[in-house]
């Protein structure tokens, strides 16, 4: 019975939520790209001309807001059909239904065949900014839970350290609580700026917050 009332509440908050009805309005597929538009609204991450990388991409309401933000001709929240001035790569384990001038690979980042097809697209540029909205399945058991978001981040800021421009931007979701110090840490010695994100898209009952990290350190 408690969990139905949960259902059922989570239910009425989502259909209810003014970022959904926004999302369903404005066509994009996710409430999510609302995160992403007021952390970009703030620290102007995305730009004409960049390569942009959105890892774990599906279902790919963050890959629209940057195919949006890209689109040539376009003022800075419009979206303009015709192409994009810039490139974007998606990838994820799961299928993406296609996004006008989004090219999408589905595989595991961490493979080499993954990091092949990248690399084709890319050629010999550098990425300039990595988005990742990347989050484990939960167990609800608190230190679990935290090791499996600590290893998203993991993989996030290995692929940045080996893709990434030095002057950069590194977006990860992350959830604030047990790991979230260690994660935080590991930022500030891969990144020169480090700065925790907490957009009001972001639902307030949950703990979820993003770590933006810009201008790589160099490697000692």
């Amino acid at each position: 019975m408690a969990k139905n009332r949960f259902n059922y509440s989570w239910l009425h908050d989502h259909i209810n939520d003014p970022y959904v009805k926004l999302a369903q309005r404005e066509g994009y597929r996710a409430r999510a790209a609302y995160k992403l538009k007021e952390i970009d609204e703030q620290d102007k991450l995305i730009k004409p001309g960049q390569i942009i990388v959105d890892l774990g991409s599906t279902p790919g309401s963050w890959s629209q807001y940057a195919r949006n933000q890209l689109a040539k001709g376009s003022k800075r929240g419009e979206t303009r059909e015709g192409g994009i001035d810039g490139k974007i790569i998606a990838l994820d384990l799961l299928p993406m239904e296609p996004i006008a001038d989004v090219t999408f690979i589905q595989g595991d980042f961490r493979e080499d065949s993954v990091l092949d097809q990248l690399k084709e697209i890319v050629g010999d540029h550098q990425v300039d900014l990595v988005i990742s909205d990347m989050a484990p399945n939960l167990s609800g058991v608190a230190s679990a839970d935290a090791a499996r978001m600590e290893h998203l981040c993991d993989l996030a800021l290995d692929f940045s350290q080996n893709h990434l421009k030095p002057d950069g931007a590194l977006l990860v979701k992350c959830f604030h609580g047990s790991g979230y110090s260690q994660i935080v840490e590991k930022f500030k010695h891969q990144f020169k700026i480090v700065a925790p994100r907490k957009p009001k898209a972001s639902r307030d009952k949950s703990s979820e917050t993003f770590i933006l990290g810009r201008q790589l350190k160099r490697r000692d």
